[in-house]
């Protein structure tokens, strides 16, 4: 525990402090949880067992379920817990690690999902340099600086959090531990490390929203020179993906790049990126895709 903090356990306010209403929390969130968690890891092992699913695109894919199964259970059980628990209770260490876990896991997500959209724009608008330029061996070292940025961006949250000195108020006025809410717990003045916050989380939701909407209009420019049906298809599929992208990146941003400052909302708001986004990319990205059903009914049918 830090030792300029007086304070060795915080209160979790919740979503809701209504009875009722924590029961529907229980309910809706246990099965969004659970069907994020079937629907991930599906895919997770279908592409690990499956010989069909070998291009670049597939392998962002894992880590993308991957990261959206760990982003999700960061979060959602503590919230599940807490709906039908008297005191919602977590430690000085456990929200720490709450902290460097849901960040690790949210970076790695932003970045592949990055990876993913230029992994798209050489593929429509580079077809013939594709396997040369996203060959296995690139996508690997792409992947390992993902992890890397991540964890970078982990470790410097974690150095801002244990920075802060907490002598008074300890409820958190959230569903988990996360940075806004524990500055306006800090006994000091915080307007520095909210700042380092917006150069950091900030900075990294917005420049890569920005990459990503940049790498899809070109993508979208390009198929001018498709067929019909070739447009029509990617067409589609950019339209899904950018659906996904601006439901987590627009709540991000509102989230981490703007002042200290705190809405109602924002708890709201942060279930689109907690719980939202790790459902709907299996559905948007895999689950409507014909070769990934074949792949699984062939894999899931050889393993019963």
């Amino acid at each position: 525990m830090d030792l300029n903090s007086s304070v060795q356990e915080f209160v979790l306010f919740g979503l809701t402090q209504n009875i009722l209403k924590e029961k529907i929390v229980f309910a809706v969130f246990l099965f969004l949880y659970l069907a994020t968690l079937f629907a991930n890891l599906l895919i997770v092992m279908t592409i690990r067992y499956s010989q069909l699913l070998t291009s670049p695109m597939y392998f962002f894919l894992f880590y993308l379920s991957f990261a959206d199964t760990c982003l999700s259970t960061t979060t959602t059980p503590r919230l599940i817990i807490d709906a039908v628990s008297e005191k919602k209770i977590i430690s000085y260490n456990e929200c720490m690690i709450q902290i460097f876990a849901f960040h690790f896991f949210a970076c790695m997500e932003i970045f592949v999902l990055v990876l993913m959209s230029f992994d798209r724009y050489v593929a429509i608008c580079k077809p013939l340099r594709y396997t040369s330029i996203m060959s296995r061996h690139t996508c690997g070292i792409l992947v390992n600086v993902a992890w890397a940025g991540s964890c970078i961006h982990s470790l410097a949250q974690i150095f801002l959090a244990l920075k802060l000195p907490f002598c008074g108020p300890n409820v958190i006025y959230h569903y988990y531990c996360d940075m806004q809410p524990l500055l306006n717990l800090a006994c000091m003045d915080t307007y520095v490390i909210n700042l380092l916050i917006v150069f950091n989380s900030g900075a990294i939701c917005t420049v890569s929203f920005i990459i990503l909407i940049i790498s899809y209009t070109l993508i979208l420019h390009s198929l001018r020179n498709q067929s019909a049906e070739g447009r029509k298809k990617a067409l589609t599929t950019c339209t899904s993906h950018i659906i996904v992208v601006i439901l987590f990146f627009v709540p991000c941003i509102f989230t981490y790049a703007r002042p200290q400052t705190t809405f109602t909302v924002d708890k709201m708001v942060a279930v689109f990126y907690t719980t939202g986004t790790p459902l709907l990319n299996p559905m948007i990205y895999t689950l409507r895709n014909l070769e990934v059903k074949n792949a699984m009914r062939r894999v899931w049918c050889n393993k019963l």
